[in-house]
């Protein structure tokens, strides 16, 4: 098993937070773990245990920079993880995304030739024809957003994570916990950023050239995903060369949680 070691320094000058383990697979290059809304590197801690690699804390996420003059965009993201690269001197990488990890997408699009394997999780549609869910719509729109942040605490988002996964109650406390414990200000006001610079027409024009990405790709989507709708599995699967879109039966937004071997799957591809 990989020894996880915890890192902090300087990425383009912003202080930021990230974990790596030695890649299970040497030959390979490593693993990019790219994690969600609202949580952090700590998502990835069974799979860097299982595969290695790399996960860092996004901006405005866990341990990583908060500044509030960040713009927390799509592009913002995209030169992050750019910078995060040189900064830890890896060039190419195979590239996990979940979720709002999925800005990992924007990078590799305009990289494709550093990207050698690609694993989709239940992430953000760049892809025509999404709407937001209910909680998004809230968070995209001024001052009704502010509130909803202030008053978001341990029991209120055990109450709203009821239906992120496909079995009966909120997420595990663990999850619940490690986001809680970070969920700041910080947090707050870049998620904000994030959603409100993201309406439909910026999200289908992030994946214009998806079709550049042409390594080996696996979509993995747990059917029951409340927020991302099931039949994204396959757009992202038609707009990708060389993807494949695999539905996980019994599972939701963190499809893992539901199926553990789902942590298998996505594993076993990305070291293979």
């Amino acid at each position: 098993m990989p020894e996880i070691v915890d890192h902090a320094g300087d990425v383009g000058g912003m202080p930021a937070f990230w974990r790596r383990a030695e890649n299970a697979n040497p030959e390979a290059a490593p693993i990019l773990w790219l994690h969600g809304v609202p949580t952090s590197s700590d998502d990835w801690l069974p799979f860097l245990e299982k595969a290695g690699g790399l996960a860092p804390d996004l901006p405005g996420f866990g341990r990583s920079t908060k500044r509030g003059d960040l713009d927390y965009d799509i592009e913002f993201f995209a030169k992050w993880i750019n910078d995060f690269l040189d900064r830890v001197g890896v060039d190419k990488v195979r590239l996990a995304v979940h979720d709002w990890g999925g800005v990992g997408l924007a990078w590799a699009q305009a990289n494709p030739d550093r990207v050698e394997r690609l694993l989709v999780m239940n992430a953000v549609p760049f892809l025509p024809k999404y709407k937001w869910h209910r909680m998004a719509k809230i968070w995209r729109t001024p001052f009704l957003g502010e509130i909803a942040m202030g008053f978001t605490s341990r029991r209120t988002l055990k109450v709203i994570s009821r239906d992120s996964n496909a079995k009966k109650g909120p997420l595990p406390d663990e999850l619940i916990d490690a986001a809680m414990s970070h969920f700041d200000q910080g947090t707050q006001r870049a998620i904000l950023r994030l959603y409100r610079s993201s309406p439909a027409k910026v999200l289908a024009q992030a994946g214009e050239n998806l079709n550049k990405i042409t390594c080996p790709t696996l979509v993995l989507w747990g059917e029951q995903d409340p927020y991302i709708q099931a039949s994204f599995a396959d757009a992202y699967a038609e707009a990708i060369p060389n993807a494949t879109a695999e539905h996980i039966e019994g599972a939701g937004h963190w499809p893992w949680l539901d199926k553990p071997e789902v942590l298998d799957r996505a594993c076993d591809f990305l070291t293979g």
